[in-house]
């Protein structure tokens, strides 16, 4: 099944039913241009033998970034900004597979060292310990607007540059996910309230984007089967949100869960309980963290889905497939280390490695303390910098560094991260 072609509702033919899926680079320069690092790494990742590959978070603000050296597209770019965009397309598309960015704006997920009052659909703040993300300011409707024009803006501009497709970030925790949650969005205007309105959002930006790339370009929405979140996005919202979607021409909706504060995302439970669905639970490709909503979900829609997340084994990988809980397999920190999973699992490999199974935080004389929440919690995020230092090596020099430790790899990124904050405010 993995290597049938995929055919989307606009025409497009997607080789194979294997995705690179996104996942931040942080190799922007400090003006938030495509690098040389960004085309070396997609090109590895383009020969890999992926049928889609999906950017990282490509910012259509500035001022709010999911984290620093996200490339950034808020305006028309210049000559050279294009011609980075231009060369980085070709990269990842060398191939022969589909290559899209993924569009995206954080919103009050934008960290305090980058903008201490950033804008979001409401006045909540991101409920975290330690301070990193600063107080929200309630959006305006000229925000609101700059924001539907800046989707369709950055979507036309990647398109133009060789983008074969755009992905619009609703999941999360950013922008559009706030918008869809009735916890972050207490609005009581027409982007606030019930469902079609905290909805309105997201699909205007839908519609904005296609009526910009026509209708033959691809266009896919990442989508929270649920926040996981008491008083937060629901999965019955969620498979409303999808049928909407479905109406308004999306081509490809990818099933995902989770925010910051209850990171379902990565398998893990937040400080809080996290909130049941009303989905039952699914008998096949239980290693997928979203599969039970996508089965769910396929049930009510037609649209193409794909799952990523915890996915490794080849037989779950089909089964999911055979049984139609999803038409596409997300493939994400596996590729930060052995950047032809796709092209190995195609050939016949059983299972995928899972490297951060080997990966903690704190000493083996402390491994004790992951029992206790809090540590458990901070010890994932933190072995994300592993992986963050793997891309960041394969973009650089083209290999990865399997012997970095995880608190190695963390002084490593903070480091690069306040570097390129430092020249990017000089510019």
């Amino acid at each position: 099944m993995i290597n049938e072609a995929l055919t989307l509702p606009c025409g497009a033919e997607i080789p194979n039913r294997l995705c690179k899926a996104a996942m931040t680079e942080g190799l922007a320069d400090p003006a938030g241009r495509a690098t040389e690092a960004l085309e070396r790494l997609y090109g590895i990742w383009s020969d890999g033998g992926a049928g889609l590959l999906l950017s990282g978070n490509v910012q259509i603000d500035g001022d709010h970034l999911e984290r620093p050296g996200n490339v950034i597209v808020d305006g028309q770019p210049s000559d050279a900004a294009r011609a980075a965009l231009e060369a980085w397309a070709r990269a990842g598309t060398r191939g022969g597979n589909h290559f899209w960015a993924q569009i995206s704006h954080a919103g009050r997920q934008c960290q305090k060292i980058v903008n201490p009052r950033p804008k979001a659909p409401s006045a909540v703040k991101l409920g975290l310990p330690g301070g990193q993300f600063g107080e929200p300011v309630p959006m305006s409707e000229d925000d609101i607007e700059a924001v539907i024009e800046g989707f369709a803006r950055c979507a036309k501009v990647l398109v133009d540059a060789g983008f074969t497709g755009v992905q619009l970030h609703a999941a999360h925790g950013y922008l559009l996910s706030q918008f869809l949650s009735p916890r972050s969005n207490q609005r009581a205007d027409q982007w606030g309230g019930p469902l079609e309105n905290r909805a309105r959002l997201l699909l205007a930006c839908v519609a904005r984007v296609r009526a910009v790339v026509g209708p033959r370009v691809p266009i896919s929405v990442k989508l929270n089967s649920a926040d996981f979140q008491r008083g937060g996005f629901a999965f019955d919202e969620s498979l409303q949100v999808a049928k909407w979607l479905e109406a308004g021409s999306v081509d490809l909706i990818e099933i995902s869960g989770g925010t910051y504060e209850q990171p379902r995302l990565l398998n893990l439970e937040g400080m809080e309980p996290v909130e049941a669905q009303s989905v039952a639970a699914s008998t096949r490709a239980r290693e997928a963290y979203f599969v039970d909503f996508a089965e769910a979900m396929r049930r009510e829609i037609n649209i193409p889905l794909m799952v990523t997340g915890g996915l490794r084994r080849l037989d779950a990988m089909n089964a999911a497939l055979e049984t139609g809980c999803a038409d596409m397999i997300g493939i994400g920190r596996p590729m930060c280390v052995m950047t032809d999973a796709p092209s190995q699992l195609l050939n016949g490999l059983g299972e995928l490695p899972r490297f951060e199974d080997s990966l903690s935080l704190l000493p083996r004389a402390l491994k004790f303390l992951n029992v206790i929440k809090l540590f458990r919690t901070v010890g994932a995020f933190a072995t994300q910098y592993w992986f963050y230092e793997q891309i960041a090596a394969l973009g650089k020099s083209g290999t990865t560094r399997d012997d970095l430790g995880v608190m190695a790899a963390t002084k490593a990124q903070t480091k690069a991260a306040n570097e390129w904050l430092k020249k990017r405010k000089a510019l």
